[in-house]
């Protein structure tokens, strides 16, 4: 999961928990919402971690080729 779809995740958690007054039998909207923000949440730590882990390990060298005037 990207960082795009967490924070889609946070934001459409956030509308069913605080804005959408609507009932649907058998299921609570505003709990769908709450789930759906921790999910967001836990995706987004666990991508920013991977993404600063990526960093670290990153080793870049340059690599000088001469070549030989007299071949």
């Amino acid at each position: 999961m990207g960082i795009g779809t967490s924070i889609l995740l946070i934001a459409v958690g956030a509308i069913l928990k605080f804005a959408v007054t609507a009932t649907v039998s058998g299921i609570e909207l505003a709990t769908v919402g709450v789930i759906f923000m921790i999910v967001g949440v836990i995706g987004l730590l666990f991508s920013l971690l991977i993404l600063s882990r990526a960093d670290r390990g990153a080793v870049v060298e340059r690599e000088r080729v001469e070549r030989d005037p007299y071949v």
